[in-house]
């Protein structure tokens, strides 16, 4: 007995026990539902958007070492909130009075272990009465004195950077005036404070300033991560519900019969359950990612079901009774729907290839979901169907409309049914047209950005009015931290996007060291050559230095006895210099490049501005090489170019890896089960059309491959292959029963076809409801996702017909070959 005859027989036996032991197969996967039910409470959500991208990068790391080494006196040790002031002149009486206001309120909470608090409004009142230490007697101490007086203070302080420094770049001395201020508040936590408890925190004071008077709001870690998480539960309430009508609809439509519908849908419910489940029990969190997850399932869940109680129908029109209906209905299809579970695995699981955790996750979540799809659909549904039938059949219960989606002589029937009508008169021209067009497709598509940015994965400034228009439980939460990001990168100097850092380590005690951070600035290239002559504009010990001396002439002398070329930079005594400057008015500037063990500096780069991250990043990597001590780059904008590097790698590896098996699976079912192998690269080929049309179309849209859509080219492999899969099993069977491949192909498409055509429906508004998401990010994915499914049905129906009909004419002229099969 062969292989394929072995399989075949495997198949018909676990057929035989669904059919003939229905009611133990659905006790089974009841109990099994209720097992993963209880995993269901232990999944854990991420909210930390970008933070599990960059974990583990040479670059991130490298900046991880440059924020816990490097002092920079207006950043708080510990956990702190920034709280945030705008408007006209933040500077007035009555703003700072605000202010402290905002601080007094916070402070009297004990809750929020305020351990100090540092801003414009407390410097101000620490100059008018420098015994007031509490933010109420800083309130009062201002309170006090004049606007006059305030005004002039605050020309006073201009000079002072703890002052100046948490002032917008407008700060205006002459007219005391400034459009945005940040207030610091420190916290005193204690050992196992968590993330939830700093989310608590900030949200508190988060409310307290957005009951004053003014734009005052509070920002940090925990006031992001808090949206985060409001984000992924506000999307799954807008898109959930969305996907769930969708479905209801088109599967009313469908099944046309509430029963067979009810069953549809608790199988889609016991798929979620299953997947969720062993989140919590795997220990794999959900993220923003995640959320595409069960609408994927939800698609290729749909598909199952519409095929089975579409097949299970055909055959009791044909007049079997319901249980030899069942069992022939699932020996045709349980092939297909192995080969779809293996491809769609192939698919959805390429991604676990990825670099990034986020990506890998998404792929063992939706690879193993898609078995749970497999087995729920493949096994208990058409169990639960046949039971329901008997029950129906024994209280006379009536079939409200028990009719296939489409038959040959209907009209969907023979549109469905035209491209293979029409192909038989040209199929190499049209094989020849298609290839041509999908070829320009992939060479414009090719061209398809790649980005990986913060804003991706926080709400937009602005939500539409569809969303902020809905009504409770519907409605979004409220979403601050995308305004204050734009705040503060439009009015203070943390736009992090114009800058690198080099990470360097070494003995900085040696006599050439300062010399070896230096030498390389005079011939910089790229986005860093922004100086005179094409020389480089960095900021580093060296710098700090320099500044000192032309300050204070006894370091200057100093310097100067120590400098041997007379270049302006020591070459000897560096230790006697590093204490010096460290113990001078300029030692909290001197420790922002330079550990207090002289074992590593940081050096901050001015970049181009017109320069792409790409550039920039690629530039600073190779200027790092140029450094006589190991030198890393980094800084956000070289770390999400690092991620952006891996997304791209990874979305490319995924697409071969997923083709490749697929290609090779396919050739080789064929082979073992019809001895048709070639079958597997016809199968293939419309969905590699559409790969490259869909390709082609990210580009014109000016969508990106990034943090999420970057899985979109192996999951379309996975997900579109079963709309060819299906088709092409259903035209082995009608071929194999005598039919010609012209005959068969139109067979299988006004069959087949109009449960293609319900799934395609289904699949693309219920993964195209992604699209109501609050994040670009889901935005973007569930749009590609619902043209994927499109591409994939619409190039099954045109392009399948004449490679079938080319592949007809090469097998019949080469039947006189054996083909082996394996046995």
């Amino acid at each position: 007995m062969s292989l394929g005859e072995q399989i075949e027989v495997w198949i018909r036996r676990l057929n035989d026990t669904i059919v003939d032991r229905p009611r133990r197969v659905i006790v089974a996967f009841l109990v099994l539902t209720a097992v993963f039910t209880g995993g269901m409470a232990l999944v854990s959500t991420d909210t930390e958007a970008t933070d599990s991208f960059t974990d583990g990068l040479d670059e991130q790391e490298a900046l991880d070492a440059v924020n816990e080494e490097f002092e920079d006196p207006f950043e708080p040790e510990g956990e702190s909130t920034q709280i945030i002031h705008s408007g006209s002149n933040v500077l007035t009486k009555e703003a700072l009075v605000r202010d402290l206001r905002v601080l007094e309120e916070v402070e009297s909470r004990d809750d929020l272990r305020v351990a100090s608090a540092n801003g414009p409004a407390t410097v101000v009142a620490q100059r008018i009465d420098p015994s007031a230490t509490t933010a109420a007697e800083q309130r009062r101490a201002i309170e006090s004195t004049s606007a006059t007086r305030v005004r002039q203070i605050v020309r006073e302080l201009s000079e002072n950077p703890r002052f100046s420094g948490a002032l917008a770049t407008d700060f205006n001395p002459t007219s005391a005036s400034a459009s945005a201020s940040i207030t610091v508040v420190s916290h005193d936590v204690p050992a196992g404070f968590s993330d939830d408890d700093l989310q608590q925190v900030q949200t508190e004071i988060r409310s307290i300033a957005a009951d004053q008077p003014g734009e005052i709001t509070a920002f940090g870690t925990g006031v992001t991560n808090a949206e985060t998480a409001n984000v992924i539960g506000d999307s799954l309430t807008i898109v959930m519900p969305v996907v769930v009508l969708l479905l209801l609809l088109f599967l009313a439509v469908a099944y046309r019969d509430p029963i067979d519908l009810s069953l549809g849908l608790l199988s889609l419910l016991m798929t979620v359950i299953w997947t969720f489940g062993f989140l919590g029990f795997s220990g794999i969190p959900f993220n923003q990612q995640m959320i595409s997850v069960p609408v994927l399932l939800l698609a290729v869940g749909v598909d199952f079901g519409i095929h089975i109680i579409n097949r299970y129908r055909e055959e009791a029109v044909a007049g079997y009774e319901a249980t030899e209906a069942m069992r022939e209905a699932n020996n045709q299809l349980m092939i297909a729907f192995v080969i779809v579970t293996v491809t769609t695995v192939f698919g959805f699981g390429a991604n676990v290839i990825s670099d990034l955790t986020p990506i890998r996750n998404m792929g063992i979540a939706s690879g193993i979901g898609i078995i749970f799809t497999f087995l729920i659909f493949g096994l208990f549904l058409p169990a639960a169907k046949l039971e329901v039938d008997k029950l129906r059949e024994k209280y006379n219960v009536p079939e409200f409309n028990s009719a296939p989606i489409s038959s040959e002589d209907s009209a969907i029937g023979k549109i469905l049914t035209f491209p293979a009508q029409v192909s038989k008169y040209a199929p190499v021209a049209f094989i020849i047209v298609l290839l041509v067009t999908g070829g320009m497709a992939a060479v414009y598509g090719s061209g398809v950005d790649t980005s990986f940015e913060t804003e991706d994965f926080l709400p937009p400034e602005e939500q539409p009015d569809y969303v902020t228009g809905l009504p409770e439980p519907f409605a979004p939460s409220e979403y601050t931290v995308t305004e204050t990001i734009n705040l503060l990168e439009d009015r203070f100097s943390t736009n992090q996007d114009q800058s690198v850092k080099l990470y360097v380590e070494g003995n900085f005690e040696e006599g050439h060291a300062l010399a070896a951070l230096d030498d390389p600035n005079d011939d910089a290239s790229g986005a860093l050559a922004v100086g005179d002559g094409g020389s480089a504009q960095p900021t580093s010990i060296v710098t700090v230095i320099q500044s000192h001396a032309e300050q204070d002439p006894e370091f200057a002398e100093l310097v100067a006895r120590n400098d041997i070329d007379n270049d302006g930079i020591p070459d000897r005594n560096l230790d006697r210099i590093y204490d010096e400057l460290f113990a001078s008015s300029a030692g909290e500037r001197a420790e922002q490049y330079l550990t207090p063990d002289r074992r590593s500096a940081q050096v901050d780069y001015a970049i181009d501005s017109s320069a792409s991250q790409s550039e920039a990043a690629v530039d600073a990597r190779a200027f790092a090489e140029d450094f006589r001590f190991e030198t890393t780059a980094t800084g956000q904008l070289v770390v999400f170019d690092a991620v952006t590097d891996i997304i791209f790698d990874s979305a490319i590896q995924g697409l071969i890896i997923a083709m490749g098996l697929t290609g090779i699976f396919l050739i080789i079912a064929y082979a073992v089960l019809e001895g048709k192998p070639l079958l597997g690269i016809v199968n293939l080929f419309p969905i590699l059309i559409a790969i490259a049309f869909l390709l082609g179309t990210m580009r014109f849209l000016g969508m990106s491959l990034n943090a999420l859509t970057a899985t979109i080219l192996s999951i379309s492999i996975g997900l579109g292959i079963a709309y060819s899969v299906h088709a092409t099993h259903r035209f082995i069977d009608e071929f194999n029963a005598g039919s010609d491949a012209q005959e068969s192909m139109i067979i299988t498409l006004s069959g087949t076809g109009g449960a293609l055509l319900g799934s395609m429906l289904t699949t693309s508004l219920g993964t195209g409801a992604l699209a109501l998401a609050i994040t670009p990010v889901l935005g973007d994915f569930g749009l590609l996702m619902a043209i994927s499914v499109v591409y994939s049905f619409v190039f099954t129906i045109i392009a399948l017909p004449p490679a079938v009909l080319l592949w007809e004419r090469y097998h019949t002229t080469l039947l006189w070959l054996p083909i082996p099969t394996l046995g």
